[in-house]
């Protein structure tokens, strides 16, 4: 009787160590997240599974073209990439990226730009000409932009976003399984 009382418990406490591990790995290092809808085409369609790098800012500072989550006003999570730093300007000008005066490439709207016939993907603008306001991207915040410009509600009209509400860098896309791969800006 004690020893199937002994492996009972031996099975429990492996069990509810199982499911602690599972809990902080969910809540402080990873987490699986859906893309709702369009604005991340042709680099994420939607209901592409992902998995969120919660720690990569904790570690480590965005880059130009991450692809991140973060909380929006909306009480939504969303996904959009980084096109302006703390300090930058931003611009955009006969459907080219000009960050602080230097003409940027965007391979990964390539497609998109081939196949759009009236006019440009995105549009022409500045920082202060959308909600932002401001010359630059203000310090400890990130201007960001879904890559379906025409179609995604970003930076330009919702406003930057704040640090403290990026929950992380996200680049891998699990499932479906036929196109799982690894998101880069190239």
């Amino acid at each position: 009787m004690t020893k199937k009382k002994n492996e009972l418990w031996e099975w429990t406490k492996a069990l509810l160590i199982a499911v602690a591990l599972a809990a902080v790995i969910r809540y402080f290092l990873f987490a699986p997240i859906v893309v709702d809808g369009l604005s991340m085409m042709p680099t994420l369609k939607d209901q592409d599974r992902m998995i969120v790098n919660k720690f990569s800012y904790d570690i480590g500072e965005p880059k130009r073209f991450d692809i991140i989550v973060f909380h929006a006003p909306e009480k939504k999570d969303y996904i959009k990439r980084v096109i302006g730093l703390p300090g930058d300007t931003v611009e955009y000008k006969d459907d080219t990226l000009y960050v602080n005066g230097k003409a940027y490439k965007e391979p990964y709207l390539d497609q998109y730009k081939k196949e759009v016939e009236d006019g440009p993907l995105t549009a022409s603008f500045t920082l202060e000409e959308t909600v932002v306001g401001r010359k630059t991207v203000p310090k400890g915040e990130l201007f960001v932009m879904g890559d379906n410009r025409r179609w995604s509600k970003d930076s330009r009209h919702i406003g930057t976003i704040p640090m403290s509400k990026v929950i992380g860098k996200t680049s891998v896309v699990y499932w479906p399984i036929k196109d799982a791969h690894i998101v880069t800006a190239k």
